[in-house]
């Protein structure tokens, strides 16, 4: 065949063609998920992890409480990606919401919200964090003010209707195609031509009726519109949200599935306490029988240890998510700096590194996780799995680490010393450690630019000033800011002991030299460089980060403030530490505990901070007579100027006019004295399984003791979820003030009855700070008894996990692998039950009980 010139030129021109739709089709598209339903990068074909958060400043409350604060979103956004960065993640995701950027008939909208979060993917870009676009929301944009109609087809369709009626598809297929045709005028791309948007999922928690045919029909139509744009990239489909259509969701044309993990429930309105880590002990997916599902990328899409203040979950949870195969993971939602310091966005989370320091730690530790540690690989059962890899959470101590030759992260003070020191390139800690000394509140890293040279940046303090799971408010300060200097070491041997201490940030002057290590910094970012070394300053930047970046809120007020949470029950005749947390406090400022008891014994006690911002007071024992105690805490600033908590009362505590009567109480027990687990006229914060919340299911109602009241929780029958009645509660801290008692108490009493005329078994259960469990069970009748259980009757055991972990099909029940003898004073919960011993077909009967209070005696 002859061989033209033209030919040539033509089939050169396919193979050019060729070569660069293959580079722009990499250049775009990095990731793709192979055969196995593995999330593979395109250039090298290694596995791809990515670990982040969502975020919400460009829509609904995030955007509207910028507003309201005088805020500009945009140096809002500025900050807080840069936190994202300084944290470690690469991936961002967020359900759009489109109500506020389309009309009725799915038309997108380009306005300010659609602005802001182009601007968002932009700063994002900067940092090199990967997102993620879930472009239907399906909700308005109220929360957690009041909703309205804001004209969005997701103001017309609710969820059920969305994704059943045609009309709403038709909405959403139009909606679809014009969101991912827009063009973002900070990029100058689509998002499939932006490198950095690597996936999207069509809809946030849809919640499926009707025939799978249709669900799947649904599917398929948005993916078609979404494929139809030139979108190329790996689209994601829910499959957790309703677990039903797992099947009809698995068929669709989808490269992978996405789920979500609430263990520990949502909206609380208080802080949990106690050993929560069974809760995450393993991610379990119940969707593996289907054939279809096993070629699916796995990604959870949002996660949370909700009402959990512990750096001890997201290390954990990341550990479960890798043994399960996700390869995505964006915890909701991190907290807008601004607003942070009333966590107002969503109550029932809460993460900020200026605000949760220890949290925000323990986040950066689980991104480190979730990027290191094998897909499918499993670590045991808890407490086993305490320790993985080079990760390790403790309940007891509070932490979580991450310990490897060149990095070396803590969510609270430790003492384990990392393994190369010699070798470390990076650290970040909250408290003390082996190498860092620090007493401030705040975070701090530290980051080597060369042999010698180490980039230190110090976050400011932080203090509680008040549940920050309680209802929230604007209004109310939940964590103070407050900027101080402290003393720091840092022990490096390429430091050595004498360094020079250097302002990078801007607006930053200060300068000072350790000595020994020793020196006092305030927040800001710092050059640490050896003795007699030389830094030119060749690097601007490191780890998407430039050198003299820094981010931190300043204080909203210099008021003082308390926070303090009374012991409930003390031994009597023994002196007694009170400790409070005090933000606002100056030099000079005199702090004082003011305690009488109703034998008409006064104590008037100076307090001393022992550290940051902790004061503490030493209660003699000759005022902790059996009774009662009630006591206040003054804060003098200048000769007349009082201010007494409880309740920040303004005024000389001593006045003859001074009326306030607000005081903190602590019960003082005679030595002898029972010790109280339980008593339903004063301890509301049960967990309670099922949620009874009707009038008839779940009431506190008097008893025929005068001034004594009962828990009663009743079911019409156990037909429905698991067939028990139970609740839990967290008795820790009551055992904790009596420790010293513990080992002369023999029996646990139960004061309890039913209203069935048959005897009712009744399952009592301790459980352990290492989630051992321990139980025996008693009979009830219709007659109000206490029923006397011995300490040494009770048998290792499972506890439910209460709160339910959400998705529903998450374990119920978990048993330790490791109990050993029942020891009363690793005790932290409580668990009353009935269901044991009721057999199936009895099921059908109502069945009530009630508990009046359980302690202990001798």
């Amino acid at each position: 065949m002859q061989f033209s010139l033209r030919s040539g030129i033509a089939l050169l021109l396919l193979i050019w063609l060729g070569t660069s739709l293959t580079a722009h089709g990499q250049a775009t598209n990095p990731v793709y998920v192979d055969k196995q339903g593995v999330l593979r990068w395109q250039k090298g074909n290694a596995e791809a992890n990515f670990f982040g958060v969502n975020y919400t400043v460009p829509f609904a409350y995030g955007y509207r409480s910028h507003k309201a604060l005088g805020i500009d979103p945009e140096k809002a956004i500025d900050q807080d990606v840069y936190h994202m960065a300084r944290l470690g993640f690469n991936a961002f995701r967020v359900h759009v919401w489109d109500t506020e950027i389309s009309d009725s008939l799915g038309n997108l909208l380009e306005n300010e919200h659609l602005r802001l979060f182009d601007y968002l993917i932009y700063k994002l870009k900067e940092r090199n964090i990967k997102v993620l676009i879930t472009p239907i929301a399906f909700w308005g944009p109220g929360y957690p003010e009041p909703d309205y109609k804001t004209g969005g087809f997701s103001s017309i369709y609710n969820k059920q209707q969305a994704v059943t009626e045609e009309a709403a598809f038709k909405a959403q297929e139009r909606y679809l195609k014009q969101f991912f045709q827009h063009v973002n005028p900070y990029t100058k791309t689509s998002y499939q031509d932006d490198p950095d948007v690597i996936a999207a999922e069509v809809n946030n928690e849809p919640h499926h009726t009707g025939p799978k045919e249709r669900a799947t029909e649904y599917v398929n139509r948005m993916v078609k519109a979404i494929r139809g744009t030139g979108w190329t990239k790996p689209i994601f489909y829910n499959i957790s949200e309703s677990p039903r259509y797992a099947d009809a969701v698995a068929k669709a044309n989808i490269d992978g599935v996405s789920f979500q993990w609430y263990p520990t429930g949502l909206v609380a309105n208080r802080t949990l306490q106690g050993n929560y880590l069974p809760h995450v002990d393993r991610y379990s997916i119940p969707f593996d029988t289907i054939p279809a599902f096993t070629g699916k990328a796995r990604m959870v899409y949002e996660f949370d240890a909700g009402d959990i203040t512990s750096p001890t979950m997201y290390p954990a949870m990341a550990r479960s998510f890798r043994d399960a195969g996700f390869q995505w993971a964006t915890q909701f939602a991190y907290d807008p700096m601004a607003t942070a310091y009333a966590n107002t966005e969503y109550q029932t989370h809460y993460v900020n590194l200026a605000y949760t320091p220890e949290k925000a730690i323990s986040l950066l530790i689980a991104s480190k996780a979730f990027q290191k540690l094998p897909r499918l690989k499993n670590y045991g059962s808890y407490p086993a799995d305490s320790v993985f890899d080079a990760f390790r959470v403790s309940h007891k101590q509070q932490l979580s680490e991450m310990n490897t030759p060149q990095e070396f992260y803590h969510a609270g003070p430790t003492s384990t010393t990392p393994v190369s020191p010699n070798k470390l390139l990076r650290l970040a800690g909250v408290g003390n450690s082996p190498v860092v000394h620090y007493g401030g509140r705040g975070a701090y890293f530290l980051d080597k630019l060369e042999n010698g040279v180490w980039r230190l940046e110090v976050m400011s303090d932080a203090i509680p000033v008040s549940d920050p799971f309680a209802k929230a408010s604007p209004q109310k300060e939940v964590v103070r800011i407050q900027w101080r200097a402290h003393t720091m070491q840092v022990r490096l041997r390429d430091l050595g002991e004498t360094f020079t201490v250097d302002a990078l940030n801007e607006g930053n002057r200060y300068s000072t030299k350790a000595s020994r290590g020793n020196f006092t910094i305030q927040p800001g970012t710092y050059l640490l460089t050896r003795s007699g070394k030389r830094y030119k300053q060749s690097q601007s930047s490191l780890h998407n980060l430039q050198l003299g970046e820094f981010v931190a809120p300043q204080p909203r007020s210099d008021a003082p403030t308390v926070f303090h949470q009374p012991k409930q029950e003390v031994t009597a005749n023994k002196s007694l530490s009170i400790n409070a947390v005090l933000a606002g406090i100056a030099s000079g400022d005199k702090v004082t505990l003011l305690m009488n008891n109703f034998s008409g014994v006064w104590k008037t006690i100076e307090m001393q901070e022992k550290n940051a911002y902790t004061w503490q007071a030493e209660v003699p024992a000759d005022i902790l007579t059996p009774g009662l105690v009630q006591y206040r805490i003054s804060v003098q600033k200048g000769q007349d100027d009082y201010t007494t908590f409880p309740g920040g009362h303004k005024g000389n505590p001593h006045a003859w006019d001074f009326y306030q009567q607000d005081y903190w109480q602590i019960r003082v027990a005679a030595e002898n004295s029972a010790l109280e687990l339980f008593n339903a006229a004063q301890d509301r914060n049960l967990m309670v399984y099922p949620n009874l919340w009707r009038p008839e299911e779940r009431q506190l109602i008097t008893t025929e003791t005068p001034g004594q009241m009962a828990i009663r929780l009743s079911r019409p029958n156990l037909k429905e979820g698991e067939p028990l009645i139970a609740w839990q509660h967290f008795v820790g801290d009551k055992l904790q003030n009596r420790q010293a008692e513990l080992g002369g108490f023999k029996r646990i009493v139960v004061k309890a009855r039913t209203e069935k005329s048959a005897p009712l078994q009744m399952k009592v259960t301790l459980i352990t700070k290492d989630a051992a469990a321990y139980s025996t069970t008693v009979k009830l009748n219709q007659q109000q008894q206490n029923i006397e259980i011995p300490l040494e009757s009770l048998q290792p055991d499972s506890f439910i996990l209460l709160p339910r972990p959400y998705p529903g099909f998450h374990p119920f029940r978990f048993k330790s692998a490791s109990a050993g003898k029942f020891d009363l004073s690793q005790v932290e919960k409580i668990e009353v039950s009935i269901g044991v011993g009721i057999a199936p077909e009895a099921f059908e009967q109502p069945y009530t009980f009630e508990v009046a209070s359980v302690w202990l005696s001798r």
